[in-house]
């Protein structure tokens, strides 16, 4: 059986812990089922691959419009979540989950919650979407945001550009945080 837990720390945030079935051939294990999550309704339509070299930051981002699912493929990354959704229960907690070989997991990440990684070691994460891919749907809050206080545990990660943009919480306008209705 899978392991579904709901985070303690943020609302609506869940990880999935795979039930594996190995042989002398090798192993199997299903990733994703829609009924896992019945408190969304949702497609998967999109399905990416990000790869990353040790050391490199990315986020945080956040959507009005879209659910994202992560895997971990290859390697290590530490995932960080900061609820900025303002009508949530767990406004402004903020929670760090470690995502590798040895404890793959999905993980399940909510609209309005931001979100992000650093990667460990090279890293290979695929995720699924539940909107196709829409620039205007992209946000961004600065990784190292003292009022979200995401304890990375790092000093000086590799960012892009973009990111190095992105803004304060404070910065950003109530409306445009959480779900857009």
């Amino acid at each position: 059986m899978i392991n579904i837990k709901q985070s303690q720390t943020i609302k609506d945030v869940f990880t999935v812990e795979f039930q594996f079935h190995a042989d002398e051939r090798g192993r199997f294990h299903e990733m994703f089922r829609k009924k896992w999550f019945p408190q969304r309704t949702w497609n998967i339509i999109q399905m990416n691959r990000s790869d990353s070299q040790a050391g490199v930051l990315r986020g945080l981002h956040y959507h009005h419009h879209q659910v994202d699912y992560w895997y971990v493929i290859q390697g290590s990354m530490r995932a960080g979540l900061a609820d900025i959704r303002p009508e949530s229960a767990t406004y402004l907690a903020q929670q760090v989950i470690d995502i590798n070989e040895d404890n793959r997991i999905g993980l399940f990440i909510p609209i309005g919650v931001a979100h992000g990684f650093f990667a460990l070691t090279e890293v290979s994460l695929m995720y699924v979407v539940d909107n196709y891919y829409d620039g205007t749907d992209e946000h961004g809050v600065a990784w190292n945001d003292p009022q979200l206080n995401v304890n990375w545990g790092i000093e000086n990660p590799i960012i892009s550009k973009r990111d190095m943009g992105n803004p304060f919480l404070k910065d950003i306008p109530p409306e445009n945080l959480g779900a857009v209705k």
